[in-house]
């Protein structure tokens, strides 16, 4: 079967509000006008406010899911979201990239939820530099940026870790300028100012950006396009209402 919209494949955490995780991947895929595909890495419990426990899938359960979907469909960008360590990451970006040598990997490194729950105490820097050489774009906030790099000054954490691969550091959360999110790749730094001042924080976010990134890949974008659009779009998101989950429209 031949679709004529582009097929991105989200590999996340199922939040049963669907404020985060695999649902809000896509809704936002479907959004920008993509197939969005959804592979479960853990069965989450929470509301947008509280999260009380995440049941991780083992890898095997992981590519039982993904192996139909890359076999049977053109795939252009894969997402990737919470994982339950660099090991099981690991594992699976190499699988990926045997299906599909070359293919765009988008990762949003959640290691800690928006209610607080930590997924991941422990970096192995070994482990990460070799994964983040197989992914196209990572997408952390500031203190996840400063836990991957092992750096404490933010901007400095990002350069280490574009050396690698690109990043996309969203504001959100930094002391100055919150909100201006940079684009690092090797040795040029993009800055995407916000548009809108007055926002409401939204569960899920970021996991919201990062698919609208990898949808506007799948449509052909190049990178800093898909990135200003994303950006566009998590405006939106975050003025869509007053509380923490999102109203998705384009």
């Amino acid at each position: 079967m031949v679709y004529t919209r582009p097929i991105v494949v989200s590999i996340a955490g199922m939040d049963p509000t669907g404020g985060a995780g695999l649902l809000a991947d896509v809704k936002t895929c479907e959004q920008h006008r993509c197939l969005g595909f959804g592979v479960v890495s853990a069965l989450t419990v929470q509301t947008e406010d509280t999260f009380y426990r995440a049941d991780w899938l083992p890898m095997a359960a992981i590519i039982d899911q993904a192996a139909p979907l890359f076999a049977q469909y053109e795939v252009a960008v894969v997402k990737i979201g919470i994982v339950e360590n660099f090991a099981v990451l690991d594992s699976l970006v190499r699988w990926i990239t045997e299906q599909r040598p070359g293919i765009r990997i988008v990762w949003d490194p959640v290691l800690t939820a928006s209610a607080g729950f930590r997924f991941v105490d422990r970096v192995d820097p070994a482990v990460l530099q070799q994964v983040l050489q197989h992914i196209y774009l990572i997408t952390p906030n500031a203190p996840e940026a400063r836990q991957l790099a092992g750096v404490d000054n933010t901007q400095e954490a990002a350069r280490h870790l574009a050396s690698d691969c690109r990043v996309y550091l969203k504001g959100g959360h930094l002391a100055e300028n919150t909100g201006t999110d940079y684009l690092y790749e090797a040795e040029t730094v993009t800055t995407f100012s916000p548009g809108i001042r007055r926002v409401w924080p939204k569960h899920g976010s970021g996991c919201i950006l990062s698919s609208a990134i990898a949808s506007r890949l799948a449509e052909g974008k190049t990178l800093a396009q898909a990135c200003v659009g994303a950006k566009e779009y998590i405006e939106r998101i975050l003025i869509s209402n007053e509380n923490l989950l999102a109203y998705h429209h384009v």
